[in-house]
């Protein structure tokens, strides 16, 4: 990673976001994710997209995105059964608990809602609220900095704990 984000192409990216990214990648790799030593096109995203897999494995399941855009960046996490970790989400600090009880990606029950069911939708409760948001848009941290590096990790290794 660091490597890569000594190249050219990304001297727009700040010293503070590639701090982060590289701590990040130390974290993440740590519990045997990686990216594959590729740093792709971020299409819709952003200028760049970091796509984290597990390590090892035949399987193409991303849990973690970096979106690296012109100004900023982005973490993602592909977070699913999300009722099963409401006790940790409710007890997390604000920054954490916010991207699952914001208005941001809330569902509107689009033009994908076949009688009654999106594929997309994702629903759960928390502080007694049934919340439903659009997983192409949800679970998204702007502005991730290295002070909030722990509870990123703890949020992840909640929902993704390894091999017992």
């Amino acid at each position: 990673m660091r490597r890569l984000l000594s190249e050219d192409r990304f001297d727009f990216v700040s010293a503070e976001n590639k701090s982060f990214m590289l701590a990040f990648d130390e974290e993440i790799s740590r519990l045997g994710y990686g990216f594959g030593g590729k740093i792709g096109e971020g299409f819709c995203w952003g200028r760049f997209m970091v796509l984290y897999r597990k390590s090892g494995v035949k399987s193409q399941t991303v849990y973690a995105r970096l979106y690296i855009r012109e100004m900023d960046i982005v973490l993602r996490l592909f977070l699913n059964q999300v009722d099963k970790h409401r006790e940790f989400i409710e007890n997390a600090r604000e920054y954490i608990k916010t991207v699952f009880t914001g208005p941001r990606g809330n569902c509107e029950h689009c033009h994908n809602d076949k009688d009654g069911v999106c594929k997309f939708r994702k629903s759960y409760t928390l502080e007694n609220r049934l919340i439903e948001k659009c997983n192409g848009i949800v679970f998204e941290f702007f502005e991730p900095d290295t002070s909030k590096l722990k509870e990123y990790m703890a949020l992840f290794t909640e929902f993704f704990p390894g091999r017992r």
